[in-house]
C-alpha cells in the first residue's frame, strides 16, 4: 500500500502521519512538503520588486518545511519499509495531487483545520483542495492520533457498496475493528401532508432497500478480524452519519461529488460529513 502524506508545521499535520501507523501496514509512504510564498513564488516575481534577501528567504522556507518533514518521519514506525520526502517551492495543495498520481498512490492522508464552509469557499485550505480534486481515497484526520476499534462505514446503494468493499478489503486495517454498515434513508416528515400518500410507497421501498444494501454489505465484510453490525435510519444522510459516527473512531464514505461550478459551491454529501464529523473521515472513490 502507498500512501502521499499533505505535511506542514502544525499539530494537525503530525496528528495525520502518527495516524496512518496506528490505521494501516505501507509499504510504501511519500512525505510532501509544498513551500507557499505568495505571490513571491516565482523567483520573476521577487525580481521585479527588487526583493533583498529573496534567496535566503526562499532557501530558509524550504530548510524549515525539510526539518518539518524529518519531524514527521520521526513518528512512524520503523518498520515501514520505503519513506520517502519530496520538499519544495510549489502550492501544496497541487504538490500533493500531483505526487499522488506520480507514484500511483492508493491512499491520500491529511489533517484538517476544520475551517468552516464559508471559509473554504472564500479564502481555500490545502485540505478542502485535496479533497474536492483527488481522484483516489482520502483520509482526513480531525484531532490527536487514536487507535481505529469502532469503524462506521455509511452506504447509499449495491455499487456505492461494492466500491467501498473493494477498498477495504484490498486496503486491510492494522488491527481488528467493528465495523457498523449505516444506510440513511431520506426522511419525509416535512413534506406537505396531502403528497404524503404517494411517496409512502417510496419510503417503504426504500427501507427495504436499505436493508438488503447492509445486509449485503455486512455479510461481504465479514471475516475473523471484522465484526459487522447493521444499522439503518431515517432523516438527513449527513447530520444522521455525524450523529451516528459520535460513537465511532473512524467514518468512511464513498464520494458522490457533484460537477462542475456545483461542485465546488455546494459539494457533496461526503464533503458535508467532513465538515461536520467529530471524528475522521475517510472517502473513498
Amino acid at each position: 500500500m502507498r500512501i502521499v502524506a499533505g505535511v506542514d508545521w502544525s499539530d494537525e499535520s503530525f496528528a495525520a502521519v502518527e495516524q496512518i501507523g496506528l490505521l494501516y501496514r505501507p509499504d510504501d509512504i511519500v512525505l510532501v512538503h509544498g513551500v507557499e510564498l505568495g505571490v513571491l513564488q516565482s523567483p520573476m516575481v521577487a525580481g521585479a520588486v527588487n526583493l533583498q534577501g529573496y534567496d535566503e528567504f526562499r532557501q530558509a522556507m524550504i530548510d524549515a518545511g525539510r526539518k518539518a518533514i524529518e519531524r514527521c518521519r520521526a513518528l512512524l514506525p520503523a518498520e515501514i519499509p520505503s519513506v520517502r520526502t519530496m520538499c519544495d517551492v510549489q502550492h501544496p495543495a497541487a504538490f500533493i495531487l500531483d505526487t499522488a498520481a506520480t507514484v500511483k498512490a492508493d491512499l491520500i492522508v491529511m489533517g484538517t483545520h476544520d475551517h468552516s464552509r464559508v471559509t473554504e469557499l472564500f479564502a481555500g485550505s490545502v485540505s478542502h483542495r485535496v479533497l474536492l480534486h483527488a481522484t483516489v481515497p482520502t483520509l482526513l484526520v480531525k484531532g490527536k492520533a487514536r487507535p481505529i476499534a469502532r469503524l462506521l462505514l455509511a452506504v447509499e446503494d449495491h455499487e456505492d457498496s461494492l466500491r467501498l468493499h473493494s477498498w477495504l478489503t484490498s486496503h486491510p486495517f492494522k488491527n481488528p475493528v467493528s465495523i457498523t454498515v449505516l444506510s440513511v434513508v431520506p426522511s419525509l416528515h416535512m413534506v406537505n401532508e396531502h403528497l404524503m400518500v404517494g411517496l409512502k410507497d417510496w419510503s417503504e421501498q426504500s427501507e427495504r432497500h436499505a436493508l438488503q444494501v447492509v445486509t449485503d454489505t455486512a455479510r461481504a465484510l465479514a471475516n475473523p478480524h471484522v465484526t459487522v453490525s447493521t444499522e439503518i435510519r431515517q432523516g438527513d444522510p449527513i447530520a444522521t452519519v455525524c450523529d451516528v459516527g459520535k460513537s465511532h473512531d473512524l467514518i468512511v464514505v464513498g464520494s458522490h461529488g457533484r460537477k462542475g461550478l456545483e461542485r465546488f459551491l455546494l459539494g457533496g454529501v461526503s464533503h458535508g460529513i467532513v465538515h461536520r464529523a467529530g471524528c475522521s473521515v475517510l472517502v473513498i472513490r
